[in-house]
């Protein structure tokens, strides 16, 4: 008598291994149910990635871009690169570069809406930034203090998205679920980011932080995260941190990889929304340790530069 019923749940346990046979990859399940987004996963191929569309490009949709154009893309990118490292004997920062793979990288310029561009500044945001051009270090500026110089270069933070944008090293973050929480760490000055995924509503607007304020929800396989409450200081390229919200987008697409958006939305200082979407690649190194601390002999060689450049 029970042998139909063992038989049954044998097949109803061999059903979802079937059907992937047969479609193809799935996504996995936590032992709670939620999709599997776990593991440590790096973008650093995307290094070289422009966030805007080059100049060579100006007026093609990535639509219309042939193999050539983007391999001539990868090539003018790590040339670029190169470019940019100190001179001198060949260092750490030629190994490191010379171990990307840019031809993993998933496409010529990350801003894909719309495509290929920033959307203007706001009159509003032209004149704040026009009045304190140090407050954003993206627009340059002058080093009169350490105050003038970005939260990165003061191992304070990279904010969001910033932290998830690769630069030289670093560029690893470790996914991490527990039931209703997601934990996102990053090597970069070891920040960690705990989302509730419980439906809370955001903190007050009078409490804000580097990183700002994290809520998640599941849309089907998709985690979606939205953060708001930030600080002036960490606001994502000069926004303003009482208005910005950024709406992140993970979606695992494979065994070695998720797919990352991020949609920046400030009414007070871009006259749209923008978008910027990258893969994440399984990485075989774990997070290692980021040893930026009140010794950062950087900051105080940049102030020193700037002085001596100055006479």
């Amino acid at each position: 008598m029970r042998r139909p019923l063992a038989c049954a749940c044998l097949l109803a346990c061999l059903a979802p291994v079937v059907a992937a046979q047969r479609t193809g990859w799935v996504i996995g399940r936590t032992p709670w149910g939620d999709p599997d987004l776990q593991g440590v996963f790096t973008n650093s191929n995307e290094y070289a990635t422009p966030l805007e569309r080059p100049a060579a490009f100006k007026g093609r949709r990535l639509d219309e871009l042939s193999p050539e154009d983007l391999a001539d893309a990868r090539r003018v990118a790590e040339q670029q690169a190169i470019a940019g490292l100190a001179p001198g004997p060949r260092g750490p920062d030629y190994w490191w570069l010379e171990n990307l793979d840019l031809a993993k990288r998933a496409k010529p310029w990350l801003v894909v809406d719309p495509d290929g561009a920033i959307p203007p500044l706001t009159p509003e945001a032209q004149r704040r930034l026009k009045a304190n051009p140090a407050r954003s270090s993206f627009l340059g500026g002058p080093f009169n203090g350490p105050q003038d110089l970005g939260l990165l270069e003061r191992c304070i933070t990279r904010g969001v998205p910033g932290s998830m944008i690769p630069v030289m090293y670093g560029n690893t973050y470790q996914i991490v679920q527990s039931p209703g929480h997601v934990l996102i760490t990053y090597e970069i000055v070891h920040e960690a980011r705990v989302i509730p995924l419980d439906g809370r509503p955001h903190v007050g607007s009078r409490l804000r932080s580097h990183m700002g304020d994290a809520r998640g929800r599941w849309d089907g396989d998709v985690l979606v995260v939205e953060t708001t409450n930030f600080t002036d200081a960490a606001a994502y390229r000069g926004a303003r941190g009482d208005s910005l919200r950024v709406t992140e987008r993970f979606k695992r697409v494979a065994p070695e990889r998720i797919d990352w958006t991020a949609t920046i939305d400030d009414p007070a200082t871009w006259t749209r929304p923008w978008t910027i979407a990258m893969p994440l690649t399984r990485d075989r190194h774990p997070v290692m340790p980021f040893e930026c601390h009140e010794h950062n002999y950087g900051m105080a060689n940049i102030l020193r530069a700037a002085r001596a450049a100055e006479r």
